[in-house]
């Protein structure tokens, strides 16, 4: 008989620091940017099986605002490999309901690339299954200042609930679970401000590696956590709906 066991309800907006291509790479002997290409087929099988589970919202950390210290040759081969990506990806993107978003700082990439995210952005502007929003020269910090400094320039009191609406991920409510693969337990200027209440789940395989069932395995101990948001157990028995995403 088929196991007729119902899943664990999937977490609304998951995060994940896609840790470990280089790593995966060098063990194989291989160019890190190799590990980077298989880093993207596993976003690509990742953002199918968020999109079948029922997620809404999947953010991923692809380049840091800190990655433009690593060597020419691989910031190079990532320019080069997300330019060739968006022309790969996007339409799949858009066949499948997925909604692109870019999230970072754009002014000093190149114009080809600049141009490219706009591109993609607009070609899946109407898609409602699946917000993915791919955190590109991006770093925490600088998101939690850009809001402020633009509030500031606004003449805008600075308060939790401006700065809030102010920083780059504010079209989409905060991660409910928070995902670091390759067996760092940090979470690398990411999200800084966004998980602050997030539940964290960090995985020691190599984010080439990460596969449905190691997915799987994420959100069913998301499942187990019990989220208090600074309530007591008592109180989220009284308020069964303390945990639920605000959009």
């Amino acid at each position: 008989m088929a196991n007729s066991r119902a899943q664990p309800a999937a977490p609304h907006h998951i995060a994940i620091v896609m840790d470990g291509n280089g790593r995966w790479a060098t063990r194989r002997f291989l160019p890190r940017v190799a590990g980077h290409r298989q880093g993207v087929e596993s976003l690509r099988r990742c953002v199918q099986a968020c999109a079948d589970r029922g997620v809404r919202v999947l953010t991923v950390f692809a380049f840091s605002s800190e990655n433009w210290n690593r060597p020419q040759e691989e910031v190079s081969g990532l320019m080069e490999l997300m330019a060739l990506a968006l022309g790969r990806e996007v339409p799949r993107l858009r066949e499948d309901g997925v909604r692109l978003r870019f999230v970072g700082e754009r002014s000093n990439l190149s114009e080809r690339i600049a141009q490219g995210l706009a591109k993609a952005e607009q070609a899946t502007a109407g898609n409602t299954r699946l917000t993915l929003n791919v955190c590109f020269n991006y770093g925490g910090r600088w998101d939690i200042a850009q809001a402020a400094a633009r509030l500031a320039e606004e003449g805008e009191a600075i308060t939790e609930a401006s700065l809030d609406r102010a920083l780059a991920l504010s079209h989409v409510p905060d991660p409910d679970l928070f995902i670091r693969t390759g067996g760092e337990q940090r979470i690398s200027n990411f999200l800084l401000w966004q998980s602050a209440y997030s539940e964290f789940y960090f995985s020691d395989r190599l984010w080439p590696d990460f596969d449905e069932a190691a997915l799987d395995e994420a959100i069913g101990a998301f499942a187990k956590r019990e989220r208090r948001f600074g309530l007591t157990s008592a109180q989220l028995t009284e308020s069964p709906a303390a945990d639920q995403p605000t959009a």
